[in-house]
């Protein structure tokens, strides 16, 4: 699922919205050994468009 989530991420990145539910979605998928790997990926190719968003939906999963 991981290799999904890198396909389909950068594909709706256009939506905030959109961007979120995706995001969000793929972090319910990815298996937990692959977690950090995910969001290791989303800061690098994300995070001067959507800070905020990894920001709360990677610290909803450490809660």
């Amino acid at each position: 699922m991981l290799e999904y989530a890198k396909t389909i991420l950068p594909k709706v990145s256009f939506s905030r919205e959109l961007f979120r539910k995706e995001l969000h979605k793929c972090i319910g998928w990815v298996e937990s050994n692959q977690l950090q790997e995910l969001s290791d990926w989303c800061f690098k190719n994300f995070n001067d468009k959507y800070p905020v968003i990894l920001s709360e939906e990677f610290s909803n999963v450490a809660a």
